[in-house]
């Protein structure tokens, strides 16, 4: 990928806005990424333990740029 290529990964995002947007409402798109990945499992689980999974994917969109640990 060259330099000029932005990265999307969070809901074909730029990083920042996905960031951004999983900051405000990550709470509910957490589970809906996941579902939609086909991770069925992790979805629902992201759905019960969502205060767990929503500081998990921060740290992972900061570090990954994408929603990548406990995603399974």
């Amino acid at each position: 990928m060259s330099k000029s290529t932005k990265m999307k990964n969070y809901f074909n995002l730029d990083w920042i806005v996905g960031l951004i947007l999983h900051i405000f409402v990550g709470w509910i798109l957490s589970p809906v990424s996941r579902l939609l990945r086909g991770k069925i499992l992790s979805g629902i689980l992201a759905i019960f333990l969502f205060f767990i999974f929503f500081w998990v994917d921060l740290v992972s969109i900061i570090v990954n740029k994408d929603i990548v640990w406990l995603d399974f």
